[in-house]
């Protein structure tokens, strides 16, 4: 598909367009940089038709060898073309090239694992006494829905649908207005994979919900991947009982980072900084809250907001920039609006950061990052996900109390442990409540091991062998024979 074209959508191994069609914006400057077609509940059940015919008709859902050369050749694929996945990712999604690199790197990890999962559907045989045998099963679910979101698109995609074809399902992807343009070049991508049958995947764009009801509500769809807000992820979930679906969830986060005296300090206040400005902060595992022991706390604060002071705003095509920009102007306004409510409730700015005040950003959505100095955990800006580059400051004294800060929320995505110390980093990470504890780093992400959170972060694992858990159904077979010797 022509990058110049209104982006469509990908149905029944078809481009297929609309009647609305609205416009894809660089963040960085307002521009528009092209159009796409809007999906809505008539589209989408055309896909759901679509993704149930690949699945019940073909041979995709019996044949693991099948799926598994589709997944290593749509790795190869995207191999191909990841020169265009990282620049896409920069001009509409507002990603810093190595941010974007980042993210899309994940992409062929995923795929290839994901095609080695595909051969390993294994059950369990036994007999149970002479003359009977029991097997369990296990089997694809059926048409999958993954409804994305946009802040890493073109990962969060993959992460979510690897699997699901993996274990034999059939999928239909709901992509955000603001990845437009992801999706129609995964498509493109998609349809170069000629072991990949029609209908098997099937790729909608919409800036609206209308088609994510329509997957969350339909009894074709008998299993959802969610990724996105905590407040979205709970209507979903209460959408799926209506049909007791299978329902995995990634939802927001609060990572806390906890420095101990004997912490590297030059490390801890390197990764403090990045985890607060990659993807400009719009990522689930943004380091939003540090938690830093007493003894060193003035020297290290004062050192993070000298950091933070300096971050240079800018976009993908300035290799100066050190953050790029949010998704939209709406979204600054958001992120202001939070931070100047904290500072009336008590929150100390240490750096006030805000609105970008060079000439040359101000068509752009950037947004310098702020620091902000709290005692008081129930304020919202401790407590809730800000979705920007905002980071809160909190002292502790001893370990306990430093765990106990850092569980004093409801999410619990993931958490990292700053020390020297060679027992504290275990014996802390088995009191957090976090799916992914990060030692001496932050959100260090492996696809071969499970992906998730706790509490109001979500259910569900994505990555590792249980990705497969959501898109597989256990079935329990026994058989009576004549035993030998009969």
């Amino acid at each position: 598909m022509a990058r110049e074209d209104t982006a469509r959508h990908w149905i029944d191994g078809e481009w297929t367009g609309s009647h609305r069609t609205s416009d894809s914006v660089d963040p960085a400057t307002g521009a528009v940089i092209g159009t796409y077609a809007e999906a809505d509940a008539e589209l989408g059940q055309a896909a759901i038709d679509a993704a149930h015919r690949a699945f019940t008709d073909g041979p995709w859902r019996s044949d693991p060898m099948v799926r598994a050369t589709a997944l290593s050749h749509l790795a190869d694929a995207y191999d191909r073309r990841m020169d265009e996945v990282v620049s896409t990712l920069c001009e509409e999604n507002g990603k810093l090239r190595p941010e974007a690199g980042f993210e899309a790197h994940f992409i062929l990890r995923a795929l290839r694992f994901a095609a080695g999962l595909a051969l390993q559907p294994h059950g369990r045989v036994t007999d149970t006494h002479p003359g009977r045998q029991a097997l369990s099963i296990r089997q694809p679910v059926g048409v999958a829905g993954i409804v994305v979101p946009w802040n890493s698109p073109a990962y969060l995609c993959i992460r979510a649908l690897a699997p699901a074809l993996a274990a034999g399902c059939t999928a239909v992807v709901k992509m955000p207005g603001q990845a437009a343009r992801t999706a129609a070049l995964m498509s493109d991508i998609l349809a170069s994979v000629p072991e990949l049958p029609k209908g098997a995947v099937n790729v909608l764009v919409e800036s609206g919900s209308d088609v994510a009801r329509l997957l969350v509500g339909s009894p074709r769809v008998p299993v959802i991947s969610f990724t996105g807000s905590t407040a979205t992820g709970r209507l979903v979930a209460q959408g799926a009982a209506a049909h007791f679906k299978r329902v995995g969830l990634e939802l927001g986060g609060k990572t806390p980072h906890l420095v101990f005296a004997d912490a590297d300090l030059e490390a801890a206040l390197a990764t403090a900084v990045q985890s607060c400005t990659v993807f400009a902060g719009q990522f689930c595992m943004t380091g939003s809250r540090v938690l830093v022991q007493r003894e060193i706390a003035d020297d290290f604060t004062s050192a993070l907001a000298q950091r933070l002071e300096s971050v240079r705003p800018g976009p993908a095509s300035d290799p100066a920039s050190q953050i790029g920009p949010l998704i939209d102007k709406a979204s600054v306004a958001r992120v202001d609006a939070l931070v100047e409510a904290a500072i009336a409730s008590g929150a100390k700015p240490l750096v006030r950061g805000g609105p970008s005040t060079r000439p040359e950003l101000q068509d752009g959505a950037f947004y310098h990052p702020t620091l902000l100095a709290v005692s008081d955990s129930s304020l919202p800006i401790v407590r809730e996900e800000t979705f920007g580059p905002v980071q809160t400051v909190q002292v502790f004294d001893t370990e306990a109390e430093a765990v106990s800060l850092a569980n004093d929320n409801e999410y619990g995505l993931s958490a990292c442990v700053w020390t020297r110390d060679a027992d504290r980093p275990m014996r802390v990470a088995r009191q957090l409540d976090a799916g992914l504890i990060s030692v001496n780093s932050w959100a260090n992400l492996t696809v071969e091991f499970e992906e998730g959170g706790f509490k109001s972060s979500g259910v569900g694992r994505l990555g590792g062998l249980a990705s497969l858990e959501d898109f597989l159904e256990y079935k329990q077979i026994t058989q009576d024979y004549a035993p030998f010797g009969g």
